[in-house]
């Protein structure tokens, strides 16, 4: 195995054992090696970590919500057209219940497009140095916040 390799499976085996909440010395002696070599891969994860985070928000997440939106449209023009078509009274209940779903689900889409628009402005204004908090614990909190709040989107 070469030393890349090896530095990659060692650094996710850091990360699954951090995240099922052993402590560095705890990982450290599981793993057999160092304390300061434990520190080092979490800082560096933790850096991957903020940097596909940044990535998720600016880039993915508007194209990912563009296409539920579109994806929604579609759902609901299907489920109108099949209302109107069949002649069983079941599948147009179950086609308008669809339809019923598919607009709540446009509205909380819509209604919560300030979400979005706020973590990706963060992100990029954080990005540009633009964003001077008073400290980083404010930087901090803002974070949390936005990701939460992203996360409550989505789930």
């Amino acid at each position: 195995m070469s030393t890349k390799m090896q530095l990659k499976w060692r650094r996710r085996q850091i990360f699954e054992l951090s995240s099922k909440g052993q402590s560095q010395t705890e990982i450290a002696r599981t793993l057999k090696i160092s304390e300061s070599t434990i520190s080092r891969d979490l800082d560096y994860l933790r850096e991957q970590s903020k940097t596909n985070i940044k990535k998720y928000i600016g880039e993915w997440l508007p194209e990912e919500y563009g296409k539920c939106l579109v994806g929604l449209t579609a759902i609901l023009r299907e489920a109108w057209t099949t209302s109107q078509q069949t002649e069983d009274r079941r599948e147009k209940i179950q086609a308008l219940s669809l339809a019923k779903e598919c607009y709540s689900m446009k509205l909380d889409l819509l209604t919560n497009a300030t979400v979005v628009d706020d973590a990706i402005r963060f992100v990029s204004q954080k990005s540009q140095g633009a964003l001077k908090p008073s400290s980083q614990i404010d930087k901090e909190i803002k974070a949390k916040e936005i990701i939460q709040r992203y996360f409550a989107l989505i789930l």
